[in-house]
């Protein structure tokens, strides 16, 4: 996007630096929320606030298509998050940060919704499925992005984080079904976002 403020016309482009450390300050902001809400609810609201995930099929529930990523059931349950959605949102950064905020909303409702409509009953919660949202995408964009980079940061996620595909088998206390359409929305995303560059 181009700058038409009032910065002179022969002002620099930002450097790497810059926009490396804007990236740092997203992401660590989205993560210092989740902390703070996950604080919050254990200490002050007796675990209140993670009963507002998504409740498929139920019109109380449907409002946990918003909520269900910042909400976790425990501090191991973020700690469990916390670095994935770092790493990985780190990498979908490197296709920028516009594409970065699609791609979070894209999965965060898209997923949402496919939970709400087709998951078993229950409360879920957790940023998991939005991790896998990003490494489906991440993925997804070494076929569909074709180009060096695309298929680097796709390499350097399944290095990584390959092994989340066992997140996809069911098990009984977890919101694999999350895991699964946060992974297929991902890789949608990247079909979407990037077939025509």
């Amino acid at each position: 996007m181009q700058n038409t403020g009032s910065a002179g016309a022969g002002e620099p482009p930002k450097r790497w630096s810059d926009r490396l450390a804007l990236t740092l300050i997203t992401l660590g902001l989205a993560l210092a929320a989740m902390w703070i809400i996950e604080i919050v609810d254990v200490i002050a609201l007796d675990d209140r606030l993670e009963g507002g995930g998504i409740h498929p099929r139920r019109l109380d529930g449907i409002d946990g298509i918003l909520w269900a990523p910042l909400l976790h059931g425990s501090f191991a349950h973020l700690i469990s998050n916390t670095i994935p959605f770092a790493v990985l949102g780190l990498l979908v950064m490197g296709h920028g940060r516009r594409v970065w905020w699609q791609v979070t909303g894209l999965v965060v409702f898209g997923a949402g919704v496919l939970v709400w409509i087709l998951a078993r009953s229950g409360n879920h919660i957790g940023a998991s499925g939005l991790v896998f949202g990003y490494l489906g995408f991440l993925i997804g964009a070494a076929f569909f992005g074709r180009s060096a980079r695309a298929f680097g940061l796709a390499v350097l996620a399944v290095l990584l984080y390959g092994g989340l595909v066992w997140g996809f088998v069911p098990q009984r206390g977890v919101s694999w079904e999350g895991h699964l359409f946060g992974a297929a929305v991902g890789v949608a995303s990247a079909f979407a976002l990037l077939r025509r560059r």
